[in-house]
């Protein structure tokens, strides 16, 4: 988190951690340029590799401290599954649970001094909503035929109310995605650009730095929050989500 200060005053720029840059060299990022987000989004795929495959490799009945940490997340994300999105939703139980692993994971690796946060990255997670929308569309339709659409007709208003709650419902729909992706990466890059904004301050003020390095540390502690509950929320979300697939119309 770098500071300048020129003719012109102090000069932060917040946002440059977010720049996606190749690996090698300086040319133009092309879609097969291996980046710092491509690096980084490896690193959280070979974290979890190794908490929850290498770490669980022996399993005993007392316990490792991988084998305890992989069991703790297992229960957790298996109790949300089964409690959200009901028994069926359990079927989807492993793509839930890599989800939320991945996501994690690349917020916890994000707070890593001179690390990148793949998650504040819209690229990003707006991938992983749409994979979500895609699977709970086509499972919909997959169980249900068209029986999926009746989700949109809410057959307990009155019939005037129908269409036009249809057409909302429908818009609601497919606006999933986009509040799914953009909840995540905001708040994460929210927070990383007021972290380097106090850094740039604890740079150039001297012994008053004690302050804004306060303030870091404090708001680091409320990152590292924002990093478990945002991969909750997204997680939880994509089990409501599936409800609509598995289970039965509540209308």
């Amino acid at each position: 988190m770098a500071t300048e200060e020129h003719g012109s005053g102090l000069q932060i720029h917040p946002m440059d951690q977010f720049l996606v840059k190749p690996l090698f060299g300086d040319g133009p990022v092309e879609w097969y340029t291996p980046t710092n987000v491509t690096l980084w989004m490896a690193i959280a795929v070979l974290a979890m590799i190794a908490l929850l495959v290498l770490s669980t490799r022996r399993r005993a009945i007392v316990p490792s401290r991988g084998q305890s940490v992989a069991e703790l997340f297992y229960g957790f994300i298996h109790k949300m599954v089964e409690d959200v999105a009901g028994h069926e939703g359990l079927k989807f139980f492993p793509y839930i649970m890599t989800l939320f692993m991945f996501v994690f994971l690349s917020n916890i690796l994000g707070l890593i001094p001179m690390s990148f946060t793949t998650t504040s990255h819209i690229a990003v997670t707006a991938v992983l909503a749409l994979l979500v929308f895609l699977t709970v569309t086509l499972v919909g339709f997959y169980r249900k035929g068209l029986g999926f659409l009746s989700m949109f007709w809410v057959s307990s208003a009155p019939l005037a109310l129908r269409p036009i709650l249809a057409v909302i419902e429908l818009i609601s729909y497919f606006v999933r995605p986009l509040s799914h992706s953009i909840r995540l990466g905001g708040n994460l890059m929210a927070g990383h650009a007021v972290i380097k904004v106090f850094a740039g301050f604890a740079g150039a003020m001297g012994v008053a730095s004690v302050v804004p390095i306060a303030a870091i540390v404090a708001i680091y502690g409320l990152e590292v929050l924002v990093a478990s509950v945002q991969a909750y929320v997204f997680t939880i979300l994509t089990c409501v989500y599936l409800r609509d697939a598995v289970g039965e119309a509540h209308h």
